[in-house]
Order: structure tokens, then sequence, then C-alpha cells
């Protein structure tokens, strides 16, 4: 098996934002940290990169991030106390996060964008095909983005990433991807890239979603990018560089994504996040839903 077809076990997750967007509850507190009704929205990036088989995951941090770590350590005093009380539910749901994975740590430092936090991780990913998850972004698990994605890398090798059609007008707020199609529906060559286009500048309407399987040869690019949109090391820019020559590491490929995506880095869609799983789930929503009906048809 070549390098760029080595099993992937690795997933990075860049957690290294200040969160400015949710100020001022971020002051203090980790915007991954946000509850997404009763869980973190870092709990389930985490839940998602382990179901496709990713049980090693390094997150990238920085300052006043420490919650991010305690979360998935132990906490021996609240498991004590739920223990004594007998509570073993709410202690299995304890116990769940400290048990998802194997977790690492880096510091980012500097907030120079996230090709650089991404290359924070070459130490620990090695020579080795990685992915990375992007704590924004929640996929439903019973849309298994990133278990396909892994597939067509292993069959393809180089790099894939995850694309999503928006409308024209939405498309400067994404990284966009000039794209060929392949004999797959949900797969296409991806021929260039760039960083949120203006619509009437876009090649296409496929936009880059907060999942990516990378081959290793994206770490030389990246220390070599200079600054772009934003002052920022642009993970997008690496990855125009290995679509225009797949000699540097492999093609680059596109898994087309038509499922259930929540959009947690922008405080309407979080509320809406918020409100779609709730509605979902079996404990809460039969409740939830019937006060939503009312309060929108009486009090609206």
């Amino acid at each position: 098996m070549s390098e760029s077809h080595q099993r992937i076990s690795k997933a990075v997750i860049p957690a290294a934002g200040l969160g400015t967007r949710f100020l001022p509850a971020t002051k203090a507190t980790p915007k991954e940290m946000l509850p997404v009704v009763d869980k973190p929205a870092i709990q389930y990036v985490v839940e998602e990169a382990v179901a496709a088989g990713l049980s090693d995951v390094l997150m990238v941090t920085g300052r006043n991030k420490r919650p991010l770590e305690d979360h998935f350590d132990r906490n021996y005093e609240l498991e004590e106390a739920l223990t004594r009380k007998g509570d073993a539910e709410r202690l299995a749901k304890v116990q769940e996060s400290s048990d998802l994975a194997t977790m690492h740590y880096v510091r980012q430092g500097d907030p120079k964008g996230l090709g650089h936090a991404v290359l924070c991780a070459a130490p620990h990913v090695g020579d080795q095909p990685f992915a990375v998850l992007l704590g924004d972004d929640l996929i439903d698990p019973r849309d298994p983005l990133l278990s396909r994605m892994v597939d067509v890398q292993e069959r393809e090798g180089g790099s894939v990433i995850a694309l999503m059609e928006v409308e024209p007008s939405q498309i400067h707020l994404y990284g966009c991807a000039a794209v060929e199609s392949t004999g797959e529906d949900d797969v296409v060559r991806v021929t260039g890239l760039v960083e949120k286009p203006e619509a009437s500048e876009a090649p296409s309407n496929y936009a880059i979603i907060g999942r990516y399987v990378l081959d290793p040869a994206v770490f030389e690019i990246l220390r070599k990018t200079e600054p772009g949109r934003g002052g920022e090391i642009q993970l997008t820019d690496a990855l125009q560089m290995l679509a225009a020559d797949e000699k540097i590491g492999g093609p680059v490929h596109g898994v087309v994504f038509k499922g259930r995506r929540y959009d947690t880095g922008d405080r309407g869609d979080y509320l809406r996040a918020i409100v779609r799983l709730a509605c979902e789930r079996e404990d809460l929503g039969p409740n939830f839903r019937a006060w939503l009906r009312r309060y929108v048809t009486e009090e609206m």
C-alpha cells in the first residue's frame, strides 16, 4: 500500500478560534463548549470522527481553551457524587466523553488562520493521511459524510474535501471549488479552489464545508504558503496548489454532501440547530414540538 493510500486513523480538530460572534458568552467559555441541547458542540464532532473509525484525535487549541481538555478528561469528584446518589444514567453521560477517543492537544499560539492550525498538527500526524473536522459544522450521524470521504481517499489517494451546493448569493461566505464530474454521482474531481469569491467570480456554487481528508503533502505546502485573504494562512490556498499539480500529493476529489448539516458558527443557525435536534430527540421531542406549535400559532 502506498503512502497516499495508508489507512486513516487520525483526526485533527482546530479549536483555537476566539468565537467573537458569540460574545459575551464566549468571553470566558470556549465557543466549542456552547451546548447544543445538552452536549457541547465539540463532543458531536469528536463522536463523528470516532464513528468514522478515527479514534486518535488531536485538538488544536489556544488560550482560554482549558475547558475543552477538562471535558474529555475524567472528573472523579463528579463521578463519585453521582455514584453515591445511584444516578447511573447521568454517570454514564459524564463518563461517555472521557471514553470516546484517545485525545491529544497542541496550542496554536498565534491565530494565523486555518492553514496554520492544520500545520500545527504536522508533528503528531507525520506522513499519514488525516482528517480535519471544523467544529462549526455539525453533520447528522445519520448521514455519514466523513466515512464516505475516508473511503474515497483510501481508493483514490490524494485529498478529499466536502462540498455542498449553495445559492450563488451565499458563495462569498465559503471557499469555492471548480469541479469536473466523475462516474459517481456524489464524487467530483476538484480542479481549482478560491477562498470566498464574489458570486460573479465563483467557478461554481459548490461550497467547501468543514470536513477534509488530506494527504500529508499539504504540510510542506502550508510551510511555504503566504498569508492570503484576511491576512491569514488559508488552507484553501494550499489545496489549490494540490489541485493544480497532483504530482505533489495526488489528486483532489470532492464528496458532494446532500444530508443534514447544522451550522453552529452563526447565532441564528446555532439556535435553529438546537431546535431541530431537540425536536428529533425521543426524550424531548414530543413535548417540545407540542410547545413549539403552540408558541408559533398562539404567541407569534
